[in-house]
């Protein structure tokens, strides 16, 4: 089934070029049919990069997907054009009267920020408080992940000693785990960050439970009791070269940085990027499309609280 998107975002372009099945809108008038409405919080700096990995995702399903774009008010981007977000972006003000079946938060760049610090903090709390009685299940990613779980359960982010930064196995913990079903009992994500999530801290909320997690990159995937917040994070939803373009930026900025692990072939960075992820990637959003989002939702999406 499609992804319902808007007719000129880049993101149809791309994706079409990938044989997967994009509806624009126009299109989508004809259609008969209650597609799941998924709003996205892109909070990432290159949001087009973003807007193409989860659009991706999202649509390689067999379920009718329409997409909205949500940008925060309470900061402007210096990487997205704001044509680009006039166009295609609403704000929380304009979709806050609605309700949808999912909401995925995205990571962004401010980690190393105490939460409290971060320019749009008031704007994404006042958000993540509405997703509760709003959205029937809200997927956080990375940064997003560790606003979630400080937000809503006070579980804090640790500093790293350096970058984590490369492609890890994971493990799940929780073997019957309907998230991660159908998984390899090693599968791979990629993570970039500077601060982590303690297992010690979630075990500590009776609230929350961890479903996967790696020996190097720690826990991965945490669920709250039913499913309605899912906190990964990594970066599954990474196409094959963004570690290599933060790996050069970085480089060039003169940063402190280590070659991505089990990334490049034999540590060579002038070689290209073996994929190890991309399944495991699609299954993830498969999974939390279907049985924390589609078999869930009430029919009635007003009836969402």
């Amino acid at each position: 089934m499609p992804i319902k998107i808007p007719n000129q975002l880049p993101a149809t372009k791309t994706l079409t070029e990938e044989n997967i099945f994009v509806m624009t809108e126009t299109r989508a008038r004809t259609q008969d049919i209650r597609p799941l409405q998924i709003l996205l919080l892109n909070l990432m700096p290159t949001k087009i990069d973003t807007e193409i990995q989860l659009s991706r995702l999202l649509g390689n399903t067999p379920l009718h997907v329409e997409l909205t774009l949500m940008h925060t008010s309470s900061h402007k981007s210096k990487n997205t054009s704001e044509e680009h977000l006039l166009a295609f972006y609403r704000s929380f003000d304009e979709v806050c009267h609605n309700h949808y079946d999912g909401l995925i938060i995205t990571g962004a760049p401010v980690e190393q920020m105490e939460f409290e610090e971060v320019e749009y903090w008031e704007e994404l709390c006042r958000i993540m408080d509405w997703s509760v009685t709003h959205v029937h299940s809200t997927f956080h990613i990375c940064w997003g992940a560790q606003a979630g779980l400080y937000h809503h359960f006070g579980v804090p982010k640790r500093p790293l000693d350096k970058k984590m930064f490369g492609i890890f196995p994971h493990k799940a913990d929780y073997k019957r785990s309907i998230l991660f079903r159908g998984f390899d009992d090693v599968f791979y994500v990629p993570h970039s960050r500077h601060t982590t999530i303690e297992r010690a801290d979630i075990e500590a909320v009776p609230e929350l439970k961890i479903l996967a997690s790696s020996e190097q990159a720690g826990v991965f995937a945490i669920s709250t009791r039913n499913g309605r917040q899912i906190f990964i994070t990594g970066h599954p939803e990474y196409d094959a070269q963004t570690l290599n373009r933060e790996y050069v930026r970085d480089v060039k900025a003169g940063k402190p940085i280590e070659i991505p692990f089990h990334y490049f072939p034999e540590d060579d960075p002038t070689r290209e990027p073996l994929v190890t992820w991309r399944s495991a990637a699609n299954l993830l959003y498969s999974n939390w499309l279907n049985y924390f989002v589609y078999q869930t939702t009430p029919y009635n999406i007003e009836d969402i609280k």
